[in-house]
């Protein structure tokens, strides 16, 4: 059985310190097969932190500080940069993976429950 996944990115900025949320940049669905790797990348200064959103659930936070994996994520996950270019890797993509993936603006993430 062969199972596709599908990804999206949208890349925002924060609002603190009294800035307007605004989209930077949104790349196209990803469509990949399982254990595959996927990068996704995002144009922002001066560092992002990556999210993952799942419907019905909170944001959950995967990497912070551009390159910081956060507790409990899988290290399949890794983020990378150079310059303003911000990259997430999911290295062998699984199910579980699917969903809309965000980067943000910010060294430290906010913090989301549900």
């Amino acid at each position: 059985l062969n199972v596709l996944i599908s990804f999206i990115l949208f890349c925002f900025l924060s609002l603190s310190s009294g800035s307007v949320g605004q989209i930077l940049t949104q790349s196209e669905d990803q469509t990949v097969n399982p254990d595959q790797t996927v990068t996704i990348h995002c144009k922002h200064t001066p560092a992002v932190n990556w999210y993952l959103l799942k419907p019905g659930k909170a944001p959950k936070l995967l990497i912070y500080s551009a390159s910081y994996l956060a507790s409990g994520v899988s290290d399949r996950f890794s983020g990378t940069y150079s310059g303003y270019q911000f990259t997430l890797n999911i290295r062998g993509v699984q199910l579980e993976d699917t969903g809309e993936y965000y980067c943000m603006g910010g060294y430290v993430g906010p913090v989301f429950t549900q």
